[in-house]
This record gives structure tokens, C-alpha cells and sequence, in this order.
């Protein structure tokens, strides 16, 4: 088998997980370029199918081997761990939070153990996470104890323009104080390694400005002067290839008009708002740093339209294509540079 095997766990039951997986896996474009195998509950796939109106076949399989992998048959591991009778779509469950967190589970099982290549996740639902107990706020967090991963770092691609994130899920007050030398300087070193692991080697990485014009040279505010500027000033002592502060207002369109290969943000919304702007469905967040590759959906459990056989598939496609397209530069990049390194 030529083709990577990409590990799709199915996300909330009771979301558009299962929906947008089925209707993602009826593209034969997918199918051109790797090999999808679906972690969840059978029955659920098969009810998404039918809320789709999609004629394919569902088969189980133990591994990914035996799975066939083309138009028309979706390979699915199935945990069975859902009760169809008491499932109810667009509802908080804590059965729906326990299950989401068992195919997440699996998943890294079988990255862990070399029988997926890369794994492209599906949304699952903070609340029902909680109903079941799951002591997780997300994907990321549960991807980073699984692996014994300390903070492993989100990057988001959209149409070539990459945005990493200084920080994540914190308040605004907390993201400006977090903008400090030491963390910028090492995130530059990590954005720069994450990028070679993807296969990019070249350009510059730009580093997005924290206040209006980056400061204006103090008249908006000196964290850009005395955060950011003697970072990058370092970071090129160093050999990193990095400039900035860039203000934010402009540089992500300088990168996606190919001046900078990547942008750091420097918090949650400045990077989101200036990816999703660009294009909502295509906006895909890969995680890096763990030992396997992870793309993923970035968007909702969309509790209001789940079942009705409507989620737009797009950005679970281009979630799948993208592990794909960059599985096997990471895969080797983490058994060259961290297994290797370690031995």
C-alpha cells in the first residue's frame, strides 16, 4: 500500500462529525492520495449516511490493512460504544463525550503503533466531554497527555498563508502578558523546526505586532519595543530567519502573497480572524511537535443543523488532504530529528 492511511476519529455523535466524515469520504479526490480509515461507531456512520442520502457500504475492519479503499466503502474500526436508541443529535450526552474521547484515544493508538500514517480529526463538544467526566478542554489537550507532549504547538494553513500561535485559550489581559522575550524567542525556534518538518525550509517567518502599527515606537503602547523587537533581534543572532514586529494589520496579507513563509500570532483572535476572513471552510489547524502528524476541522460541533444531513464536507476534505500531503515529510522528520536524536 502505497498511500498513507490518515485516522479519522468521528468526533461527537451527536454533532456533524459523522455527517461531514461520510459525505468527505464519497470524494474521489481523497481517495488519489491516501487511504481513510474511519475510528468510531458503525451504526452512527451508517445513520449519517442515510441523514445524507449516500449510498455506501460500511466496512468494519480491526486494522487498516484490511481495509478497501476506494469510492463507495468507508473502513470503519468500530468501538460500538454508542447506544442508537437513547442518541439524540444536537443534544449534550455524556455518552457522546466518553465515546469522542474513546476514538480520539484509539486513534493515537494507532499512530503511536505505525498503523496510521497521520490523523485528521473531527469536532467534539466541550460540554459533553464534561457530562462524561473527560477532564479536557479540547483536542489539543487530550492529544498532548495521551503523548506526554508539553505544549505542542497549533499552526493553521489556509490557501498557503501558515499562522502559528504565541498563545491559545487564555483571556486577552493574559495573552499581552504572555508576549515576552523568552517565549517569543523560543517560539520562533519551534515555528522554524515545525516548519521543517513539514518540508519548508525556506523564507522568512514575520512576527505579527502586538498593538496598533506595533507600538509606533511607544506612542501605542512599548511592548512591541520591549518584547518583541529585542527577540527577534536575538533570533537572528541566532540564524533564525525572522522579521518583526510586523503590524498585524498587514501582515497576514504579506504572507499570503508569499513575503513571509509563515506568521506568528501573537493571540487567539488575531490569527483566527485573519484566517477564517480568508476562507472559513478551508482553514485547517494542524497540530505539531507531537510524534504524529494531526490536521484538523476548525470549526464546531454545529449542535443546530447535526442530523440534518447539511454540514458542509468541505474542511473535512481539506483536513484529509492536507495529512496526507504532509504526513510523510513529518514522519520522517520525527524518527530523524527527535527517535534519532534520542538514540
Amino acid at each position: 500500500m502505497n498511500r498513507s492511511i490518515i485516522g479519522i476519529p468521528m468526533g461527537d455523535p451527536a454533532g456533524i462529525g459523522p455527517e461531514i466524515t461520510v459525505k468527505a469520504l464519497v470524494n474521489e479526490s481523497i481517495y488519489e492520495v491516501c487511504c481513510p480509515l474511519v475510528i468510531g461507531d458503525a451504526e452512527v456512520i451508517k445513520k449519517a449516511a442515510e441523514n445524507c442520502k449516500l449510498d455506501i457500504h460500511v466496512n468494519k475492519v480491526a486494522t487498516g490493512t484490511e481495509g478497501e479503499y476506494h469510492k463507495g466503502i468507508v473502513n470503519v474500526i468500530d468501538l460500538g460504544n454508542i447506544d442508537m436508541v437513547n442518541l439524540e443529535y444536537g443534544t449534550v450526552q455524556a455518552q457522546n463525550g466518553i465515546a469522542s474521547y474513546e476514538y480520539i484515544k484509539k486513534s493515537v493508538e494507532l499512530a503511536r503503533n505505525n498503523e496510521v500514517d497521520a490523523i485528521a480529526t473531527t469536532p467534539i463538544n466541550k460540554p459533553a466531554l464534561k457530562a462524561g467526566n473527560v477532564d479536557f478542554v479540547g483536542h489539543t489537550e487530550i492529544l498532548a497527555s495521551l503523548t506526554n507532549t508539553e505544549d505542542p504547538l497549533t499552526m493553521f494553513e489556509v490557501r498557503g498563508l501558515r499562522v502559528f500561535f504565541l498563545t491559545r485559550h487564555v483571556s486577552l489581559k493574559q495573552a499581552c502578558n504572555m508576549v515576552t522575550q523568552e517565549r517569543l524567542l523560543d517560539y520562533i525556534g519551534r515555528c522554524t523546526e515545525a516548519l521543517r518538518s513539514l518540508g519548508i525550509k525556506e523564507g522568512t517567518m514575520a512576527v505579527a505586532g502586538l498593538n496598533p502599527h506595533s507600538g509606533d515606537h511607544g506612542l501605542f503602547g512599548t511592548e512591541d519595543m520591549a518584547q518583541i523587537v529585542p527577540a527577534v533581534t536575538k533570533a537572528k543572532e541566532l540564524g533564525y530567519k525572522v522579521e518583526g514586529p510586523i503590524g498585524a494589520d498587514s501582515v497576514f496579507h504579506q504572507a499570503l502573497i508569499g513575503k513571509y513563509n509563515s506568521v506568528l500570532s501573537l493571540y487567539h483572535d488575531q490569527g483566527h480572524i485573519a484566517t477564517k476572513t480568508l476562507d472559513f471552510e478551508r482553514t485547517i489547524a494542524i497540530t505539531l511537535g507531537l510524534p504524529f502528524l494531526r490536521t484538523s476541522v476548525d470549526h464546531g460541533t454545529a449542535y443546530d443543523i447535526a442530523g440534518k444531513g447539511i454540514a458542509s464536507e468541505v474542511s473535512m476534505i481539506e483536513a484529509i488532504l492536507l495529512a496526507a500531503r504532509y504526513s510523510g515529510s513529518y514522519s520522517n522528520w520525527y524518527e530523524n530529528e527527535c527517535i534519532g536524536k534520542k538514540k
